[in-house]
């Protein structure tokens, strides 16, 4: 499983228990976790962008304690070659749906990482991804 910026993803180890594992702040997904999880490289990359982008200050420990919680419970996924590969075929996916790709490259890249990984992608805002069904699946937690 490969969560998105709002939630991460792979069999590879979680370092936590996956049944104890919440998306923070939030509700408890509706379906299990999968046995193992991980967050992609690129989604780590936003939530360490994350606490530079506020000037209050409560907000930005926030940002900053999500940062570190989440890079401590999950396991990254590179970006590499496959997943620059797959962002062509996720990018024309988009296109095709008449919807743009531009505004939203760290999305396409998490929806990538998450499809050349054959993984399914576990998020908070679906709409996100539509359009991309057929490369990845999509689950709304």
């Amino acid at each position: 499983m490969l969560a998105s910026g709002s939630v991460g993803l792979k069999g590879r180890s979680a370092r936590t228990d996956p049944g104890r594992v919440s998306i923070r702040p939030g509700p408890r997904p509706k379906r299990p976790w999968p046995t193992g999880s991980a967050i992609s490289a690129v989604t780590l990359a936003e939530l360490a962008a994350g606490p530079h982008a506020t000037r209050d200050a409560n907000e930005r420990a926030r940002r900053q304690d999500r940062l570190q919680w989440a890079a401590a419970t999950w396991d990254a996924l590179p970006f590499d070659v496959e997943v620059a590969r797959m962002y062509g075929s996720v990018f024309a996916a988009i296109r095709a749906a008449r919807r743009s790709g531009r505004s939203r490259v760290a999305d396409l890249l998490i929806a990538s990482t998450a499809a050349s990984n054959g993984l399914p992608l576990y998020t908070r805002n679906p709409a996100d991804f539509a359009g991309l069904k057929k490369l990845v699946s999509i689950i709304a937690v």
